[in-house]
Parts: C-alpha cells; sequence; structure tokens
C-alpha cells in the first residue's frame, strides 16, 4: 500500500516526509518532465537520488569533480528498471544509511527539499507551498548548518535572516555583508543555485550582491 503525504505527518521527519512527497509528485507528472536540475527529466532526477543511496562508488562523482562519469555510468545501469518501479523503490530506501533517522534528517531534509520542488517548480503555474512554522523551522536549521559551504562559491560575507521571525545566521563572515532576506524554504532554493524563488530581498554593498546573484552556488 502507497503511504500518503497525509499519513506521513506527526513525529515523521520532514525528510521523509519530502521524499513521499517527491515520489508522488514525480508519479504525477511522468518521467519525461522536467526539473530544474539543468536538463535532467524527472526519472533522471529519481536515478540520481538512488545512485546517491545505494551506489557508494557511483556517489563518489556526486561530490568528487572529474569523477561524473561514475555517477553517470550508475545512473544508466539503474535507469534500464521501469520509472514506476524506481520511485517505489525511492519510496521506501529499504537498507541504506541514509534511512537510518539521524541520518536521514541530517542528510536528507534539504537534499528532498529541494529537489521535491525542483520537480514542482519546473511546471508550469508552479506556487510556494505552504509550510508549517514546524517545517519552517526544519529547513532554517538545516540551512543554518549547511549553508557555509552553500555559498563559499560567491566569495562575499552573507548573512540570512528570516522574513517571518526576524531569526538571523552569518553563513559567511565578514565586514559589509550581504543580507538575504527570505522565508526558509525561499533561502534554501536561492542557496542551492535555483533562479526559482519568491520573495527573496537582498541588501548589502551592490557589487557583493551582485557577486552573490552571480556565483554557481549551491554543493
Amino acid at each position: 500500500m502507497t503511504l500518503s503525504l497525509s499519513a506521513l505527518t506527526g513525529s515523521t521527519s520532514l525528510a521523509r516526509r519530502e521524499r513521499v512527497a517527491m515520489c508522488d509528485t514525480a508519479l504525477a507528472v511522468g518521467e519525461d518532465a522536467p526539473t530544474l536540475c539543468g536538463d535532467w527529466t524527472a526519472k533522471q532526477l529519481v536515478e540520481h537520488c538512488l545512485v546517491r543511496e545505494h551506489s557508494p562508488l557511483g556517489a563518489t562523482g556526486i561530490a568528487v569533480p572529474g569523477l561524473e562519469v561514475l555517477t553517470e555510468k550508475a545512473m544508466e545501469r539503474v535507469g534500464r528498471r521501469d520509472f514506476a518501479v524506481l520511485v517505489e523503490r525511492l519510496r521506501r530506501p529499504g537498507l541504506t544509511p541514509y534511512a537510518l533517522p539521524p541520518v536521514d534528517v541530517a542528510f536528507n531534509t534539504l537534499e528532498y527539499f529541494v529537489h521535491h520542488e525542483d520537480l514542482r517548480r519546473a511546471q508550469p503555474g508552479w506556487e510556494p507551498r505552504e509550510l508549517s512554522e514546524s517545517d519552517r523551522s526544519r529547513l532554517w536549521r538545516a540551512i543554518r548548518l549547511g549553508g557555509r559551504g552553500l555559498v563559499r562559491p560567491a566569495g562575499v560575507p552573507v548573512r540570512i535572516e528570516r522574513s517571518d521571525t526576524d531569526a538571523h545566521a552569518t553563513l559567511r563572515r565578514g565586514d559589509d555583508p550581504v543580507v538575504v532576506r527570505g522565508l526558509p524554504s525561499e533561502l534554501v532554493m536561492f542557496l542551492f543555485g535555483r533562479a526559482e524563488f519568491r520573495d527573496v530581498e537582498f541588501s548589502g554593498p551592490p557589487d557583493r550582491i551582485a557577486a552573490l546573484r552571480r556565483a554557481e552556488l549551491g554543493f
């Protein structure tokens, strides 16, 4: 029986709920649907997620420059199976370290939120989702921890601010930082290098804002 997103509320992690929601969206839009991940289709995005979790050798190409061919070959092997089969395998990760609750929260919260939005926001007429305060706070905690690496390519001081609570965090220290203000969900999408974000405001030295906006942010 397929679990619905509504059945996965309560104590279930945001990472787990976003995984299930991403799978539901993937089936809804179809395997050839576009994504925000370059020219990848929905099927290729699912393949990427499966390689990351189930192919240690193939996953090295995700993180290590110059080894992308390992990831490409692993995705080709995974992609020989039907799309629906791949989606259901992603929905139920089974025996993988990524399924362990502490690892799931630490490494999958942003991964599956962003990739779910990569599917949603590549479709016509998308709108930002209304997230609960607790889920917004989960994203905020995750981006505070992981955001330093995301802004490194820009080479400028960066501070982020929540537009719903005014909480703030420094991602890169320095005088006269660029201040990026918005809801946690939209800050996440911007910091992961996606152009599809809403109601994000930038303040600070114009040249530094320009450097941040044109940088290839993300991992």
